[in-house]
């Protein structure tokens, strides 16, 4: 991966529907040339697809949690979460006393109360609510 490869993941990362004779124009390449560099990116697995960042206050959704979870039932564990429309990330980690952190986005705290009593079926956890996200979504930079 070059300097004008990593431009390229840079700009995608922040405008993700610029059309290609754009990204083209942006970066100092042909449309077929940048168009060309994306392609080889997502075929290497670099790229690995494109979405919509939704605000989840936009959809009446404010409550944000992050929950540290220790299970010893860890498949059943991510089997139920992949169910749980409120959790929209998992993560397994390292460390002393949790093997897990999930992210639960709900409508209100009796939502949350609800997907954590569900939850301390699995086992033990810690609950932070997030109060604000003064960064959020910021690119990788390669």
């Amino acid at each position: 991966m070059d300097e004008l490869d990593k431009q390229i993941l840079l700009i995608l990362q922040e405008q993700g529907r610029i059309s290609m004779t754009d990204l083209g124009k942006t970066v100092s390449l042909s449309q077929p040339a940048v168009t060309e560099r994306v392609r080889r990116m997502e075929e290497k697995g670099i790229i690995d697809h494109y979405r919509a960042v939704v605000i989840p206050e936009k959809i009446n959704k404010p409550i944000s949690a992050y929950v540290l979870f220790y299970t010893k039932g860890c498949d059943r564990f991510v089997e139920y979460c992949g169910e749980m429309s409120e959790v929209v990330e998992l993560h397994r980690i390292s460390g002393h006393q949790y093997n897990f952190l999930v992210k639960l986005v709900t409508e209100s705290l009796q939502t949350l109360e609800g997907a954590l009593n569900k939850l301390g079926a699995f086992g033990d956890s810690t609950t932070l609510i997030v109060l604000s996200s003064p960064l959020i979504h910021e690119p990788l930079i390669p």
